[in-house]
Order: C-alpha cells, then sequence, then structure tokens
C-alpha cells in the first residue's frame, strides 16, 4: 500500500469521527432521528438499483447527508449508475462519499505463507465511492423515486413482538430496570405500561437485545468493561447504534437510550479514529442478526 493510499485512509477515518464527535458535542446522537421525519420517512438508506442495505458507518454519513440536503428518498445511486439507466446526475450536485472497507492478501504473502505451511496475512484496505441520492438526479425510471409507505404503527408492533419471540432470547418482563445479563444471558425490560409511549417498549427491548447478540454464544463481542470503562462505553456504543438500525428496518423513529453516557463515548472516539468505525459495523452485523428472526426475514 503507498503513502497515498495510506493518507486517504487515515483521512477518510479522521474527516468522519470529526464530524460525528461535532455532532456529540452538540448534544446530537447521529443515529436518533437523523433526518427530517416531515420531508423523508424512517427507513434504512440502501442503493436505489440494487435495492441492497448500506451497513456500518455509511448508515450514518447517508442518514447525515439526507437532513442536509433535505431529501425525501433514502435512496441513492452511483453516478454510472443513474446513467445506465437512463438518467444523469443533475449538474451542480454534490456527491456523498461512502467507503468499503475489507482486507486482502497480497500474491506474495500467499506464496511465501504456502511454503512456511503458515495461514496468510491479510491487509486491510479501505476505498473510497461517490453515490448521489435519486432527487439530485433527473430522467430516472418512476419506480426508482417511489418511497414504500411506512406500516402503521399497529403493524409494526407485532412484528417486533414476533421477532423477540422467533429469536429465541430469554427476555424478562418486569421490574424497574432494563438490562442484558451477560453471565445469565437474558434480558430484563420493565412491563409496556411503565413506559410514556407503548412504542418505547419495544426500542428499550431492542436497545438490550442488542447487547444480547454480544453473547459468546452469537457474535462474541468483548462485553467484560465495567461501568465507566472504554470496553463499557464501546459496547454501549454498538446496542445504541443497532437499536437505532433494527429500529429504522422496522419503521421505528430510533431514540435515545443512554444519553447521559456522550461524554464517554468522545472519550473513545477522540483515542481512537476508527473506534466509530469498528462501532457501527458491530451495530451492523448485531441488527442484522436480530432482524434475521423478523417475519419478512423467513
Amino acid at each position: 500500500m503507498n503513502a497515498k493510499t495510506r493518507s486517504s485512509r487515515r483521512s477518510l477515518y479522521a474527516e468522519v469521527t470529526e464530524q460525528v464527535i461535532a455532532e456529540l458535542e452538540e448534544g446530537r446522537l447521529p443515529w436518533v432521528q437523523p433526518w427530517d421525519a416531515a420531508a423523508c420517512g424512517c427507513a434504512m438508506p440502501a442503493n436505489a438499483i440494487s435495492g441492497r442495505r448500506y451497513s456500518g458507518i455509511n448508515v450514518l454519513i447517508l442518514w447525515a447527508a439526507v437532513i442536509e440536503g433535505g431529501y425525501a428518498s433514502q435512496r441513492w445511486l452511483t453516478y454510472r449508475q443513474a446513467v445506465a439507466v437512463g438518467g444523469h446526475v443533475r449538474k451542480g450536485e454534490r456527491g456523498t462519499t461512502v467507503c468499503y472497507a475489507d482486507r486482502f492478501t497480497p500474491r506474495a504473502e500467499a506464496e511465501q505463507a504456502q511454503d512456511e505451511e503458515r495461514e496468510a496475512r491479510t491487509i486491510a484496505f479501505l476505498k473510497r465511492f461517490t453515490v448521489f441520492n435519486v432527487e439530485q438526479c433527473e430522467g430516472l425510471p418512476g419506480e426508482l423515486l417511489r418511497s414504500a409507505e411506512p406500516p402503521a404503527e399497529a403493524d409494526i408492533l407485532p412484528q417486533v413482538k414476533a421477532l423477540i419471540d422467533a429469536s429465541g432470547a430469554d427476555l424478562r418482563i418486569g421490574g424497574g430496570e432494563a438490562y442484558y445479563s451477560p453471565l445469565g444471558d437474558y434480558v430484563v425490560v420493565p412491563p409496556p405500561q411503565a413506559f410514556h409511549a407503548p412504542v418505547d417498549w419495544h426500542r428499550t427491548a431492542l436497545h438490550e437485545l442488542g447487547h444480547w447478540t454480544g453473547h459468546s454464544s452469537r457474535l462474541g463481542r468483548d462485553q467484560s468493561g465495567r461501568f465507566g470503562s472504554s470496553a463499557y462505553a464501546r459496547e454501549e456504543l454498538v446496542a445504541e447504534m443497532a437499536s437505532a438500525f433494527a429500529c429504522a428496518s422496522l419503521s421505528i423513529e430510533p431514540t435515545v437510550r443512554h444519553s447521559d453516557y456522550i461524554g464517554s463515548w468522545l472519550a473513545v472516539l477522540r483515542e481512537d479514529e476508527k473506534a466509530i468505525f469498528r462501532a457501527a459495523s458491530a451495530a451492523s452485523k448485531a441488527a442484522d442478526y436480530l432482524l434475521a428472526f423478523a417475519p419478512e426475514a423467513g
């Protein structure tokens, strides 16, 4: 990897991290209803052509771009994709940079590892892409511009309940606190009547189930951190975003579960510019794990 590639990768990590830090310093959480609900419905950003949902840090980047641009759609595509379907990006429009992270094994390393009978070492890389909201384009087919109608609340809540039931999680309703016990591998959530609004019960349950996905028998995250530690703050950050991603996927507006942790999240992000990338990636995996139990996923 050359110096230019290393510099580009570092600058992208730093650029996104600085944006998230700025939001947190203002008391705003980029993953909690970061769009104007009056203009754009609650949904996950997706590619307009393939329908594939964006994940990880790209969710935060594109949600922020939606509210900044005042768009009414969460659908995105590249310049070439717009042209391929007979449209084009409107002149003067500025794209949004998203990234693709992966690892690869250089040929020389693969050959050397084979000779030495060991596992080949991989190298991480981060590639940039520029995408445009469908509202920044002209001449696109009509079906790419139509947004799905959000389901009524009565349709959302049973769907969340079905997800919880299908997951097989040991979820106990009662008491006055919501928490996940890593040692006992169970979730506790107060009864719905204890919440100001019925939907808040589902938001809270999804947050605690976000922690539940991290158990060693599932996604195997580090949940050994004590309250107040960096490890604890990182796990809370993952659960916060996992709940937000799951909520948006189910057309439920995300909400703040632990806004009092903003200070500890800022400390984690300031000491490691890759922390928000790792947390967002882990959150996507956690949300995907939960959403696999949703009725339509079956």
